[in-house]
C-alpha cells in the first residue's frame, strides 16, 4: 500500500456512485461530509459512473430529490458519455444496434447517432449497456445481429453486478457474458477503467493525471483507472470489493478506507 500523504495534494476526486457515495435512494454516511470539505479546501468533486442507464441532467436531477445535494451536469461523466463520445468520433453517421434503457438511447440519438433496437440490414456496430429495461427480445436481437454480421461489438462498462439495498443486481458486464455465453463474441468495453477514461477527463477539466484521484468500490474498474494510468486509485469497501478480495486482484489500490467520510483527515493540513 502506498502513504497517503500526497492524498492532500489532489485537486480533482473523482467519485463513482453506486457503492461508493450512495445504494438506491440513501446517501451513505460521511459522503456529503466529504464532497463539502473538499469544495471548502478548493478541490473539486467529479462524479464518474460506469451506470448508463441515466443521463447528466438526470443525476442532477437524482442528486437533489434523493441526496439533497445541489450539482450541475459537468460534473457527471457516465459510461453512456464515453460511449456517446466515441461513437460520435467512429460510427457517425452509421447504423448502429443498441441493448440499453430508453434514456439511454434517447441521448444517442439527441447527438445525433442513428440508432436502432431491432435487427437491421446495415448494422455497422453493436453496443450494450447496462439496462434496468432489459427483456428476453432484447438479448435475441443483440444476437442475432452479432451472429449474422460481422459489425464490432462495443460495451459501456465490464462491471459484472451493481449495488443495491438488498445486495446486487446484474449489471452490463453479466448481461455480455451471457451474450458472449450465447454467441462467442467478446466486447470492447469503453467505460471504467478504459485507458481513454483519463484522458477524457483530463481533456474536459483541464486538471493534470498528477492532481486527480479515482475514488470507488471496484479495483477492476474504479481503482485500475487511477493507477494503472499515472492517478491515484483510491479503494472504499462500501460496496462490491471486501477487505479479504484485495489480494485476489493484481492491481494495488493507493489507498484503502471503510467509507468516505474517513478520508478526511487525510486530506486535512
Amino acid at each position: 500500500m502506498k502513504s497517503l500523504e500526497n492524498l492532500k495534494q489532489k485537486k480533482l476526486f473523482l467519485f463513482d456512485i453506486d457503492g461508493t457515495l450512495a445504494v438506491g435512494d440513501t446517501l451513505y454516511e460521511g459522503s456529503a461530509d466529504l464532497l463539502s470539505y473538499i469544495e471548502r479546501i478548493g478541490g473539486k468533486a467529479y462524479f464518474i459512473t460506469n451506470n448508463s442507464t441515466k443521463s447528466g441532467e438526470d443525476y442532477v436531477t437524482k442528486f437533489r430529490e434523493s441526496f439533497g445535494l445541489e450539482t450541475t451536469k459537468d460534473q457527471f461523466i457516465t459510461s453512456g458519455y464515453m460511449t456517446i463520445r466515441f461513437l460520435c468520433s467512429n460510427y457517425f453517421g452509421c447504423k448502429i444496434f443498441v441493448l440499453g434503457t430508453s434514456s439511454f438511447v434517447t441521448e444517442l440519438r439527441k447527438n445525433g447517432l442513428l440508432v436502432t433496437e431491432q435487427y437491421e440490414e446495415g448494422i455497422e456496430c453493436i453496443v450494450v449497456a447496462y439496462d434496468s429495461e432489459l427483456n428476453y427480445e432484447k438479448l435475441v436481437q443483440s444476437s442475432k445481429a452479432l451472429l449474422t454480421t460481422d459489425a464490432p461489438f462495443y460495451a459501456t462498462n465490464p462491471d459484472l453486478r451493481c449495488p443495491i439495498d438488498f445486495g446486487f443486481i446484474p449489471d452490463c458486464g453479466a448481461m455480455c457474458a451471457a451474450i458472449t455465453l450465447s454467441t462467442g463474441v467478446e466486447p470492447k468495453y469503453l467505460g471504467k477503467p478504459c485507458s481513454e477514461t483519463l484522458d477524457m477527463v483530463i481533456e474536459r477539466t483541464g486538471y493534470k493525471k498528477e492532481e486527480i484521484a479515482f475514488v470507488g468500490d471496484r479495483i477492476y474498474t474504479d481503482v485500475a483507472t487511477g493507477v494503472n494510468n499515472g492517478a491515484v486509485g483510491i479503494l472504499v469497501l462500501s460496496g462490491e470489493t471486501k477487505k479479504e478480495d484485495i489480494p485476489l486482484f493484481d492491481v494495488r489500490p493507493d489507498g484503502v478506507f471503510a467509507s468516505l467520510g474517513d478520508m478526511i483527515p487525510y486530506l486535512q493540513d
